[in-house]
């Protein structure tokens, strides 16, 4: 069976025994909302953590709301949490048929587009979840075109040509997790398709929250 990736939205209230711990698993974690102390570190808004041993989740004063990627053999069940006070659901769930084989990389990162921006018809190296924060963005894969706005999630399975249109009336922005080869620590993985795409300016900028070698590996 294929390792999967899972996506899931977590909501606590602020209380101090609202809090949640999670099992060692390679994963990442965005704070849309509110702010929370993981794994003894402060994180707001906007900010992320990434790791893979048992981590505890405690919410701030005014609560936290997190998106939470985590990647896990086949076989594992779902880690849907559970504490007084806390309200989550998997928001998607991937099996990683085309997952790099030997040793690995999680990379959490943020890719913005102006308005009217786009990314150019292209493929990655590995697999990935993404889920927008802001705007809007057409996805054209496989002959069909799905259109996500804030909070949106969809899946990448990375050799798939992909473009990307994003809103013509305001700034777009979506969070990633992709699982890439390790050779590609602080290398992009994007290539594009289209020779005549590759030196025209590109619309897009990216936020690197983490860029980490993981301790799970793909079976050859």
């Amino acid at each position: 069976m294929h390792p999967v990736l899972r996506l899931y939205e977590d909501v606590l209230s602020s209380a101090p025994t609202f809090e949640f711990r999670l099992p060692g698993l390679p994963r990442f974690i965005f704070v849309t909302q509110g702010g929370a102390v993981i794994d003894g570190k402060t994180v707001n808004a906007g900010e992320a953590w990434q790791g893979e041993s048992a981590v505890t989740v405690e919410p701030g004063p005014a609560g936290v709301s997190i998106w939470r990627w985590e990647l896990a053999p086949g076989e594992r069940g779902s880690t849907v949490a559970a504490a007084p006070g806390m309200i989550t659901h998997e928001k998607l769930t991937a099996y990683l048929e085309t997952l790099p084989k030997g040793e690995l990389l999680m990379r959490g990162d943020s890719v913005a587009f102006p308005p009217g921006g786009c990314a150019f018809t292209h493929v990655h190296q590995g697999p990935g979840i993404r889920c927008l924060t802001e705007g809007g963005i057409r996805v054209d894969t496989h002959h069909r075109s799905n259109s996500y706005g804030p909070g949106g999630a969809w899946y990448e399975a990375g050799p798939d040509p992909v473009f990307a249109q994003a809103a013509e009336d305001t700034p777009s922005r979506f969070i990633r997790v992709l699982i890439l080869p390790r050779a590609l620590l602080g290398k992009s993985s994007i290539h594009y398709v289209n020779e005549e795409d590759r030196a025209k300016p590109k619309s897009q900028t990216y936020k690197i929250y983490a860029d980490a070698p993981i301790s799970f590996e793909a079976k050859k």
